[in-house]
């Protein structure tokens, strides 16, 4: 858009105000009304909106919030006053507690103890839970047996109380008397009206604050409680009253008794206040929150000011839109002229725009012409990469009459002809003296291509070879339909034959398809001519191999045996490391499929067999084919050798060296070493979709010997194992946090219908009933 502009105000420069130039600017005028107009009115409404409404609702929202996390702190405290209640009526607790010599009576004592520990952490608000017993010598339990002395006073002023249960703010440091604690009081016997003692439970004031924050949503504010006299039983902040906080007092009391909320100005900050009311155990406790407003409406404000700043922007972007509007209405023309003239700008007074598009047009032809000749250049190496993809079959797609075209485009004659594919291999590169090494392959192929091609040319007229690069091609002759060609082919694979074993001293193998009048077909047919080269008698040198001959008879021969014995005794040289009796055995396994008569697809057919019987013999020893093979497919690269000693070498550089290295090398500490790095990644995965698959090639074995040896290691399966580890995690979860059983489920790696199950058969209960029992109790 900037180089469009540029040249835009270039050409500005150079043309003469005149009625364009008024067009222009009038067309930005409309379009800018009329894209930007809109877009302000909706910025103003949904602004006002959202400035009006949406704070309103947030407080009201706020307050209601308050309103039940109060609610949930009374229940709390409820639920403390009802336990409190149920121990004080135990039997534990009754008149023989007067009498009884804690010293001597040591069991009474640890019992004692015993359940006030358990009171003690029946609830993390509690800080102490205590037992005093007036008498001639009273004693304590706080929860250990103690003789008390200098306090009784204390603990006879709230034994005194007429009341058998109430809540007070209580000193019980002497030295202290400020550090008051909030504590819950009941005599002892319960329902008695002479008690022998009191049970004493002093909250946490740490407890009690975090508490009283739920009631705040936010970070900044106050909230408190007060008892019907206006002291205060716990806050936030401090324990001495703030300024703050007697404000908001005052504030309160004017309003009277019942719930609330009001806006209240403080110290130049605006706050929201709610207020209630508890009804405790004979008295009345006062609540109150104060959030600053601005806290509150915060998303509100970020939303106003998204507005403004999106507003701000659509307008911006009208404009924007407006301008390229009017450039469109403006000059088409001056568009096509800027493109064909690269953004340059053209003086009016030489020519106009027509004459230029016309002379460019001129220009593009000569260049289009000049582009086709390079195009009839490079025709030899397209009509390869075109014909490469034919016989690979990668034009399925395309119907015969699209094929028909593109060969047509490529100079190829496809009306009334037969096609034809030879599928030449050489062969021999093991026995060439010297001449050629393995690794030339490509430099060997490309001579006898050159040879195949030139030999082509002299026999037909139309013919293309595909170069494979890997001792291997293919020649695509098309002939006239009535054209006799068997002797001509038969002729010319004598002298391509000859030409070969004369000048590169290789052996050759020319596999003749089916004729066929179809382009679509000519995959099929290079397939079958593939495939037919592979029944060429290893013992013999060169070979003519045509499929309508093997299809009429020419595939009997002498029938296959697969050598199982040498197979058998080769596995267990292998398994038992004996490397001299395992290579002997490889030659004696190659003899064998090589015999009199033998087949090279038979030989490849049992040597790629060999291999998997191979390949399950690694795997019984404990060790991973893919890692020791280094990801190499072995199946493959057998596949595409042809001549016995290149299978053998292949065979022995590829899977005898390294296994025999490998087994030499393990040992039981690597096993245990792997069972170890088994169950470290069990314990960093076991929340994902783990498998005995996964672990097994992470850790680089294979999951028949990972799992026998995990059974040994552990004592356990990998199933149980993983279980186990689950579901403790799970019982974690669900005793100490708040997430749903579902979350949980996920956390752990289960589906939440699964989960249930699983944890109901392997605990005796469900997940929610866990939860709370572990928390009960």
């Amino acid at each position: 858009m900037g180089n469009s502009f540029k040249a835009w105000m270039h050409n500005r420069k150079e043309r003469p105000a005149g009625g364009k130039r008024r067009f222009y600017r009038k067309s930005l005028i409309v379009l800018l009304l009329v894209s930007g107009i809109p877009g302000l009115i909706t910025g103003a409404l949904v602004y006002w909106m959202a400035g009006g409404r949406l704070e309103s609702e947030l407080l009201n929202m706020h307050n209601e919030q308050i309103q039940h996390r109060a609610h949930n702190v009374d229940e709390q405290l409820s639920n403390l006053e009802l336990m409190l209640s149920h121990w004080a009526f135990d039997s534990k607790f009754n008149y023989t507690l007067r009498d009884t010599d804690f010293v001597k009576d040591f069991i009474r004592s640890r019992d004692i103890t015993n359940t006030m520990l358990v009171m003690q952490g029946s609830n993390t608000m509690i800080n102490k839970v205590e037992l005093y017993v007036d008498g001639e010598q009273p004693v304590l339990f706080d929860p250990e047996f103690s003789e008390v002395s200098e306090m009784s006073g204390s603990f006879q002023s709230l034994l005194q109380s007429e009341r058998q249960t109430y809540w007070t703010q209580w000193s019980f440091d002497a030295a202290h008397p400020d550090n008051k604690e909030l504590t819950l009081v009941h005599h002892v016997p319960g329902g008695t009206m002479k008690p022998v003692g009191m049970l004493l439970l002093r909250l946490d004031r740490e407890k009690v604050s975090e508490l009283l924050r739920t009631m705040m949503p936010y970070n900044d504010g106050e909230t408190f409680l007060l008892n019907d006299t206006g002291e205060l039983y716990g806050s936030i902040g401090s324990k001495p009253k703030s300024d703050f906080e007697n404000a908001l007092t005052e504030a309160v009391a004017k309003r009277g008794t019942g719930e609330g909320s009001f806006i209240l100005d403080w110290s130049g900050k605006t706050y929201t206040v709610t207020y209630g009311h508890f009804s405790r155990i004979q008295d009345e406790w006062s609540y109150v929150s104060a959030s600053p407003i601005s806290t509150i409406i915060a998303p509100v404000m970020f939303i106003s000011k998204l507005i403004l700043i999106v507003s701000g922007s659509a307008l911006l972007l009208a404009a924007v839109l407006a301008w390229l509007a009017s450039l469109s209405i403006y000059s088409p023309i001056d568009r096509l002229v800027r493109l064909l003239t690269a953004g340059k700008p053209m003086p009016e007074e030489q020519e106009d725009e027509f004459a230029l598009i016309e002379r460019q047009w001129h220009l593009l032809s000569s260049e289009s012409r000049e582009l086709h000749t390079r195009w009839a250049e490079q025709l030899p190496q397209v009509k390869e990469s075109f014909l490469h993809q034919l016989l690979q079959g990668y034009l399925y797609a395309y119907s015969e009459q699209e094929l028909q075209k593109r060969m047509e485009r490529y100079k190829w004659e496809v009306q009334g002809r037969t096609y034809l594919v030879l599928y030449v291999k050489l062969t021999g590169i093991a026995n060439m003296e010297g001449k050629f090494r393995y690794g030339d392959e490509g430099l060997v192929t490309f001579a006898a291509v050159n040879v195949i091609e030139e030999l082509a040319s002299r026999h037909y007229e139309q013919s293309s070879v595909v170069n494979f690069h890997d001792l291997s091609a293919a020649l695509l002759l098309v002939v006239d339909n009535d054209e006799p060609y068997e002797e001509n082919i038969r002729a010319y694979c004598a002298e391509l034959t000859d030409s070969v074993n004369r000048m590169l001293r290789m052996q050759v193998t020319i596999a003749i398809s089916r004729p066929t009048h179809r382009i679509a077909d000519i995959p099929l047919a290079f397939e079958n001519a593939k495939q037919a080269a592979g029944y060429r008698s290893v013992e013999s040198g060169n070979g003519i191999v045509d499929i309508e001959a093997l299809v009429d008879g020419g595939m009997d021969g002498p029938e296959f045996t697969y050598p199982f014995t040498l197979e058998r005794e080769f596995v267990q040289a292998l398994r038992t490391g004996q490397e001299d009796e395992a290579n002997r055995l490889l030659d004696e396994f190659i003899r064998a499929l090589s015999v009199k008569g033998a087949k090279e697809f038979d030989v490849q057919q049992g040597m790629l067999h060999l291999l998997g019987s191979v390949q399950h013999a690694i795997m019984v020893s404990g060790i991973y084919p893919v890692r020791l093979f280094k990801g190499a497919n072995l199946y493959e690269q057998l596949s595409q050798k042809h001549e016995p000693e290149r299978l053998a070498d292949l065979f022995r550089d590829k899977v005898i060296v390294p296994f025999l290295k490998e087994l030499g090398e393990r040992s039981h500490s690597q096993t245990k070493r792997m069972i170890e790095g088994a169950m470290l990644y069990l314990q960093q995965h076991y929340m994902r979709d783990v498998s005995l698959d996964s672990c097994a090639d992470h850790i680089g074995t294979n999951p028949f010997y990972l799992s026998k040896t995990f059974k040994q290691v552990t004592g356990k399966n990998f199933i149980d194992y993983l279980t186990e580890l689950r579901l403790e995690r799970a019982k974690e979860l669900l005793r100490e946090s708040e997430l749903k059983i579902n979350c949980v489920a996920e956390q752990v790696g289960y589906q939440h219908s699964y989960f249930n199950r699983i944890f109901k058969k392997t605990e005796g209960i469900t997940p929610s009933r866990y939860r709370e029992m572990s928390r009960s109790s």
